[in-house]
């Protein structure tokens, strides 16, 4: 990608933004256990145990998108 093209995305407006970014990180979770470094595996394990261990508030994604939006004034697209 050339530096004109990052420039262009960088000036969309904020709900394009995060509509492109959700589009990459869903392209991400393809083979992400291929990629996950070894300190961020260990992160991970931890939170995974703190999850399991009943130590972590759980709530649906679509309900933590949705407070995000309302966080930063963003409606849904």
């Amino acid at each position: 990608m050339q530096q004109a093209q990052i420039d262009q995305l960088a000036n969309l407006p904020l709900p394009t933004r995060l509509q492109a970014m959700e589009v990459l990180w869903e392209s991400f979770t393809k083979g992400a256990a291929d990629v996950v470094p070894a300190w961020h595996q260990e992160v991970l394990s931890q939170r995974l145990a703190r999850l399991d261990a009943g130590l972590e508030k759980v709530i649906p994604w679509a309900k933590a998108k949705q407070n995000l939006r309302q966080m930063t004034g963003m409606q849904a697209t």
